[in-house]
């Protein structure tokens, strides 16, 4: 049988095997119906058997399509460590489940086991890594590469094939609990990261190597937008801002080469995404090209039942939209009858079933699903590197960081200060006793020999005890510096009550962020602020850290305290992280993915608005707290005027400090006179840009297609005739001021001026 010879065309397998299979065979190939939690369960003896639920799936189908979540262990799941799998065993489980597969399949086909990765496989003992809005903060697609390598290879090691990777979602209103998970308000920045994301995980070639695995791109599309920060509502988006703002990271990852991605909950102008055709093959198939799978969120096509009638016409929508492989939903299990009834041809069917057999076949399930590499050093460092790169400086009044040699009395306070546990976002597994460090064992470990440290937690995350108060202002008062970690938490417990699909149906104490913990303001808990207000009133100069997986509106911190730092969620690590920037053994190097608002009413503050009259308010501003793509270091740096030669810009970036030290500078287009109406600003390249104290560099930039085309009055992306700024700068506040230089651009060619006017 040609489909068992792993010397033929991938393409000829798919046919070859496609035309042995029975239509119930092929249905089975496509759902993904059972939590993999419930297909085994511990024994005595300390290893695993399969359960009655396993055996009856994969009867119902003869084999099995696709498995989710084996490994997952979380609140929702009830896996912990006592009852799933660990790194040690975690292979075998796979390995056992694999062979039933296979041995109940007529036509021995493996299944594909999809777990989640957000940031690290969420599997007990994987590598926690910073979440995605600190990923952003990095501005560093090359090191975000390198993690996102290391998830893949722990995946692997233990049997999973497939990784589910939040990265399409931009975060333009961050009441939305789920912006964590966003790499940025920018659709440029996050294109760059979900490219070194596919170049992470799944390397070059078409077929994966053993430590590298497909990748679901999720949400398709436009689910950051969503009214009101409210998970799974609907997003009230035109064309133009779908094409220009939700859309790029999703067109950059397919042209990575992404293997998969996930239609998203939301409908875009009355369409749910994944009953939306125009969407899902008009535009990702037909328009982009992309070959790989199309996932539904889970019991997303069930919820097309509300269009359709019924869950067997919702699987038929679904199918002919373009959806390829569902997520826990009873409407793809009844397809035979939907093609039987012609709601489908079994054409579209067949056409599906295909895209999961090449993927398999590309895994090389059919030849090597019982070998694997071997699990994979632990990523601490990997995860640690994110971390320090996303460390924030937001200000830093009369050079209070990095913290001076005199200082001997530090008073470490607040509801972060002194715990990992809420250091990591949601979609994290519950981590072995002594993981991780919080700011407290940083500094302890740390700090230079003589100094004093006292700890006060102060008050809890939520609620408005004051109970703690006033110990914390105590220690402050009789110290030299209070370094006063705030925040929020996306930690789950066991008491979370869950959704049908795992979202956090009301939020434990302490939960503020995560999905399904939206917030209908930004400010932290009012324990918090009297905390700030208490220990800045002492006079002690007091340095506040922002643990958040959202930006927090918390402008008393910006007038009050000396200096103000952000790391959102580090990971277990990220303590370490934040006092190694403190304490000036590292460089603050982060940049803000996001604009910083000064309170939830001003919504939306991206800096990226249409290019009209944008006012302010009576009673307060409409600019943000602080702009995207600000961050401060421990040194000053001085950008010259932008010179244009041919296709190129160049700028130079001077340290004019005393310590050495990175900026990031960014480029960004001002478009002028346009076909159609533009953003006030667009940022359109970027580059690190590391610099000895005193030393200047000339920093180049290449103008292409990604720095000047523009989606054009038919939707399509191209470089359209006109006349635009560009500006380089250290972030897009500064852009605004910043010197321009001017360039007439004619379709695919541009003319720039003999001098560059202001």
């Amino acid at each position: 049988m040609l489909y068992r010879d792993p010397a033929a065309c991938v393409d000829d397998r798919v046919r070859d095997l496609l035309s042995r299979m029975t239509l119930r065979e092929k249905v089975g190939q496509l759902n993904q119906r059972m939590y993999g939690w419930d297909a085994y369960r511990r024994t005595p003896d300390g290893g695993f058997e399969l359960t009655d639920a396993l055996y009856a799936e994969t009867e119902r189908f003869a084999g099995l399509g696709a498995l989710y979540g084996l490994q997952r262990a979380d609140a929702w799941s009830g896996v912990d460590h006592g009852d799933g799998p660990g790194a040690r065993d975690g292979a075998a489980l796979a390995d056992l489940v694999q062979r039933h597969v296979v041995e109940r399949s007529r036509l021995g086909i493996p299944a594909l086991f999809v777990e989640e990765v957000p940031h690290g496989h969420m599997a007990l003992d994987g590598t926690v890594l910073p979440v995605n809005l600190a990923v952003g903060a990095t501005w560093d697609p090359q090191l975000y590469e390198a993690a996102a390598a290391h998830a893949a290879a722990e995946l692997r090691a233990r049997g999973g094939h497939v990784a589910l990777v939040s990265a399409l979602d931009i975060a333009r209103d961050p009441r939305w609990g789920r912006t964590e998970e966003c790499y940025a308000e920018d659709p440029y920045l996050a294109a760059r990261l979900t490219e070194a994301l596919v170049r992470g995980m799944q390397g070059a070639g078409d077929l994966f190597a053993a430590d590298k695995a497909p990748v679901v791109l999720k949400h398709f599309a436009g689910q950051g937008a969503t009214v009101g920060g409210r998970n799974s509502a609907e997003s009230e988006l035109g064309p133009r801002e779908l094409h220009e703002i939700h859309l790029p990271a999703a067109h950059a990852g397919v042209r990575a080469g992404a293997a998969a991605v996930m239609a998203a909950y939301n409908e875009v102008d009355g369409l749910p995404c994944a009953g939306n055709r125009a969407l899902l093959t008009g535009l990702l198939r037909e328009r982009w090209g992309f070959d790989g799978l199309v996932v539904a969120d889970g019991l997303a096509v069930d919820r097309l039942a509300r269009v359709t009638g019924d869950t067997v016409s919702a699987g038929a929508l679904a199918l002919g939209s373009g959806v390829d492989l569902s997520l826990w939903d009873e409407g793809f299990t009844h397809l035979a009858e939907a093609v039987e009834r012609g709601l489908v041809g079994e054409d579209v069917l067949d056409s599906a079933v295909a895209r999961v057999l090449r993927l398999k076949f590309r895994l090389g399930l059919f030849e090597q699903h019982g070998t694997r590499t071997p699990f994979p050093p632990h990523g601490r460092d990997v995860s640690t590197a994110l971390a320090r790169a996303a460390v924030t400086l937001l200000h830093n009044d009369g050079g209070v960081l990095p913290v001076a040699a005199g200082v001997s009395r530090v008073a470490v306070l607040g509801p972060h200060s002194a715990t990992c546990a809420h250091q990591s976002g949601d979609y994290t597994a519950p981590q072995r006793p002594g993981t991780g460090s919080s700011v407290l064992d940083g500094l302890r470990r740390l700090a230079p020999p003589g100094v004093d440290l006292r700890h006060a937690r102060g008050c809890a995350l939520t609620g408005d005890d004051l109970t703690g108060v006033p110990e914390a202002v105590a220690a402050a008062a009789a110290s030299d510096l209070a370094v006063l970690v705030l925040g929020g938490s996306s930690a789950r417990t066991p008491d979370t009550a869950f959704a049908a699909n795992g979202a956090a149906r009301t939020a434990v104490p302490e939960m503020t962020c995560g999905e399904g913990a939206d917030l209908a303001g930004l400010r932290l808990g009012g324990a918090q602020h009297a905390l700030l207000d208490a220990v800045t009133a002492t006079g002690t100069p007091t340095v506040v850290v922002l643990v958040q997986g959202r930006p927090h509106a918390v402008p008393e911190a910006a007038e009050r305290a000396a200096a103000l730092l952000t790391a959102w969620y580090p990971g277990p690590w990220g303590g370490e992280a934040i006092a190694e920037v403190l304490l000036g053994r590292r460089e603050p190097t982060g940049r803000l993915p996001v604009s910083v608002p000064r309170s939830a009413a001003q919504l939306p503050v991206h800096y990226n608005h249409k290019d009209t009259e944008y006012g302010s308010y009576v009673d307060d501003s409409a600019e943000p707290l602080y702009s995207f793509g600000h961050g401060l270091s421990y040194t000053s740096f001085r950008y010259g005027p932008p010179r244009l030669s041919g296709h190129t810009v160049e700028v130079d970036v001077t340290n004019t400090g005393a310590r050495p030290g990175r900026t990031v500078a960014q480029l960004y287009v001002r478009r002028l006179v346009t076909p159609v109406w533009p953003r006030a600003l667009e940022l359109r390249a970027f580059r690190g840009v590391d610099l000895a104290a005193g030393e200047s560099r000339t920093v180049a930039f290449s103008l292409g297609a990604d720095q000047l085309a523009q989606v054009g009055a038919d939707l399509e992306t191209a470089v359209l005739p006109g006349t635009l700024e560009v500006r380089v700068a250290q972030s897009a506040r500064e852009a605004s001021s910043a010197v321009p230089a001017v360039l007439h651009v004619g379709g695919q060619s541009f003319t720039a001026p003999e001098e560059t006017p202001r």
